[in-house]
């Protein structure tokens, strides 16, 4: 039997009852956690909700969406980081692997490339030959710099010499991929942490972002991901990918409620152009199925 679709699960349930009667409020807690939002954050949204509505005696499907949306925009921030040309500015890409976060280096690279910005890719996944090939594959296409150093090399080596090329040409972005290998393990947090340090000193003040590329389809582990590097080096925004308006994305609703961390990109598919701002009006509108 095909699943049905998270926003199509939502209409159901709020197009299944004239009024918000006594199981609906149980029915869209259920729908919430099926839609990644986690059980705890659930629980507490729909309580939220049912509050709202019983005390402003909101009890058609229309009024009990439009007190939904108005609450999950409430956890949903667009990130504001734009890098400055005659600035340093070093962004630290992390994630597990699998995410796509060197394509999205790549999305990255280009879209600020785009906006007369001087990126440099800076190859600091050292610990995998494929991760220094690709991007280095996606610079040739690009026609964009590359920092790269041998494989097995220091990534924090790599990320300083990209940052020391940057200044020399007047300034610009450094876009640097990490290793994402095994992120809860002490010797790789370690080297972030070190990568971390580097960035610190080499970016002028202000210019520095850590930045998390999550999978949307892989639910409430990319809250466990965030949590974890988070926990390890800080994170200052994230991208999600592998989004289009069929997957259940609601994970980034507990990221931002958790962690108060907002989102800088959404990418929907694999080509260099398939990335743009987040905008939390329509993923919630798509969220909810709401047309």
């Amino acid at each position: 039997m095909a699943k049905i679709p998270f926003s199509e699960r939502l209409k159901s349930i709020f197009g299944g009852s004239k009024n918000a009667e006594e199981n609906f409020f149980e029915d869209l807690t259920d729908a919430l956690v099926e839609g990644d939002l986690g059980a705890k954050n659930s629980v507490e949204i729909v309580d939220a909700l049912e509050a709202v509505c019983k005390k402003e005696k909101k009890t058609s499907p229309a009024e009990i969406t439009a007190e939904l949306k108005k609450i999950l925009l409430g956890y949903l921030k667009p990130a504001a980081i734009e890098p400055e040309n005659g600035k340093v500015c070093v962004f630290m890409v992390l994630g597990v692997n699998g995410v796509g976060k060197t394509t999205t280096v790549a999305k990255m690279s280009r879209l600020y490339s785009g906006k007369n910005i001087n990126v440099i890719m800076a190859a600091a996944d050292t610990f995998r030959a494929a991760a220094v090939d690709q991007i280095s594959m996606h610079g040739e296409k690009l026609n964009l710099r590359v920092v790269k150093h041998q494989m097995g090399s220091d990534p924090g080596a790599v990320v300083f010499d990209a940052a020391d090329a940057c200044r020399a040409g007047g300034g610009g972005l450094v876009i640097a991929d990490t290793a994402g290998r095994l992120h809860n393990k002490e010797h790789l947090v370690n080297e972030l942490k070190k990568i971390d340090r580097i960035c610190v000193s080499k970016a002028d003040s202000g210019c520095y972002k850590k930045i998390l590329v999550i999978d949307a389809t892989t639910g409430q582990n990319a809250v466990r991901q965030v949590e974890a590097f988070n926990e390890a080096v800080g994170v200052d925004a994230v991208v999600l990918t592998k989004y289009d308006s069929t997957a259940k994305g609601g994970a980034l609703v507990s990221i931002g409620k958790d962690f108060n961390i907002p989102v800088l990109f959404v990418c929907t598919g694999e080509k260099y152009e398939n990335i743009e701002n987040f905008n939390p009006e329509k993923y919630v509108d798509e969220f909810l199925g709401i047309e």
